[in-house]
């Protein structure tokens, strides 16, 4: 089949200057939900009408077998579906879709396909409040036109079943039947659903399909309506998992942007983000209020709350947090233990050492059974360049230590507190370097002069 995506859209109720295809619901553009259910029916063509946002719409959405059709300027749905016309295999049907239109399944959208045949289908929905939205007019159960509200009289206005504006249509029939359509309407545009009456006048069977949910067809025309369909999506999200064995503390609660696969015995708390690739293994905690981007977490390893990590790789049976950050490059070997407000960049940390408090680490290889300190950082950037620290195995630093890299400290290496290194430290040996401590005798403190003394 041949797809168009209709995503020329201003979308003024928006407020923004972003074209509204591009507004993100789930991390991912609103237009890019639409595209990845269009590739999921294999169709020969994909064609996107464009318009409002031109080229930036283009550059988001940089994906080399697309097809592009440019609406310009914008005369209703119909003059977009025009412009795309040229791109469309005629020997096969076209199903129209809707670049604001994020959450339709590709079982409801199979099932349309299977309805129209050889002719024309529609999905259609019925809603408790109508308002705002096409009507089906039918005769005698068969469809014979849609009406827009604008243009609808108060029965047409009272119909329930509404117009979602996905439709299958027969390609080879398109080109007459665009050609026919008159701007003769509230909004002197040139309606797509005319089609629809055009047709029923050709005898071309005109049928229609339902999905399992309404939202599925709902599109976005404001901030509201985004946040809405927002935690739409959570919510599926969300019962998915659980289905899958995941506790959630809260399904109302959390925030996928990406993919998050769950091992075993997995355990959630409220109010987390998971963003691009997510990989949590068998009995991984997340605490309340964590951030992950591009993580791998293995088995057993627990989360505390308030923790930030991305593009890390982290080992079984750790322990991350509270209020700790894994920046890019961290790599984690089993059972390590970074505390709270310990920041880790660009570094590799082996087997069961400790980072439990106030602590930087960046570009550093740590050696196994290392313990670091409170208030330890390496010294990785000169103003220019970063240099590598290396911690060989079963280190001890003494709290306050600053290593100055490029610097190495050898194996069972002990540094007392408040040393800045310099130099290598070599290994089994205690290396210190401190101001030497004086005590003065008959000192006075200053004492605050009042007011009477001034």
């Amino acid at each position: 089949m041949n797809v168009v995506i209709l995503a020329a859209g201003q979308g003024k109720r928006m407020y923004s200057d972003l074209p509204k295809v591009l507004h993100p619901l789930a991390g991912r553009p609103l237009l890019a939900h639409v595209i990845a259910t269009a590739r999921s029916l294999k169709p020969g063509v994909i064609c996107i009408v464009y318009g409002h946002g031109g080229e930036c719409v283009r550059e988001t959405i940089a994906q080399p077998d697309l097809v592009w059709a440019k609406q310009e300027p914008q005369l209703g749905t119909g003059h977009a579906l025009a412009q795309a016309l040229p791109h469309l295999n005629p020997r096969t049907p076209t199903l129209v879709l809707y670049g604001d239109v994020p959450l339709t399944r590709t079982q409801t959208l199979q099932a349309l396909c299977q309805a129209a045949g050889k002719g024309v289908a529609l999905l259609t929905v019925e809603l408790e409040d109508p308002a705002g939205y096409g009507r089906i007019v039918r005769s005698r159960g068969k469809v014979r036109r849609i009406v827009e509200e604008k243009d609808a009289s108060a029965a047409e206005r009272a119909l329930r079943e509404i117009n979602t504006g996905i439709m299958v249509l027969p390609t080879a029939r398109l080109k007459a039947w665009l050609a026919g359509l008159r701007n003769k309407n509230a909004q002197k545009e040139y309606y797509l659903t005319d089609v629809v009456a055009a047709a029923v006048a050709d005898k071309v069977p005109v049928s229609s399909a339902a999905p399992a949910a309404a939202w599925e067809t709902l599109g976005v025309n404001s901030k509201l309506q985004l946040a809405e369909l927002e935690r739409a999506f959570q919510h599926g999200v969300a019962d998915a998992l659980m289905q899958q064995g995941v506790t959630l503390a809260d399904p109302a609660r959390i925030d996928v942007r990406g993919s998050l696969a769950c091992a075993r015995d997995v355990s959630i708390d409220v109010n987390c983000v998971f963003e691009g690739e997510v990989v949590l293994g068998a009995g991984v905690s997340v605490g309340a209020h964590c951030v992950l981007r591009n993580v791998k977490v293995a088995a057993g390893t627990r989360i505390e709350p308030f923790c930030h990590l991305e593009q890390a790789d982290i080992g079984e049976r750790c322990r991350i947090g509270p209020y700790a950050r894994l920046r890019p490059g961290t790599t984690l070997a089993e059972e390590v233990h970074i505390g709270n407000f310990v920041e880790v960049k660009a570094s590799q940390i082996a087997a069961r050492s400790k980072a439990n408090h106030l602590a930087y680490v960046g570009d550093t290889t740590v050696g196994r059974d290392v313990n670091i300190g409170a208030g330890t950082i390496t010294c990785n950037y000169d103003g220019a360049n970063k240099h590598r620290t290396i911690i060989e195995d079963e280190v001890f630093i003494g709290s306050d230590t600053q290593l100055v890299a490029p610097v190495r400290v050898g194996r069972g290496a002990t540094l007392g507190a408040g040393t800045t290194l310099t130099r290598d430290a070599p290994e089994g040996a205690l290396t210190v370097s401190r101001a030497k401590q004086v005590t003065i005798t008959g000192w006075k403190r200053p004492v605050k002069k009042n007011k009477e003394q001034k």
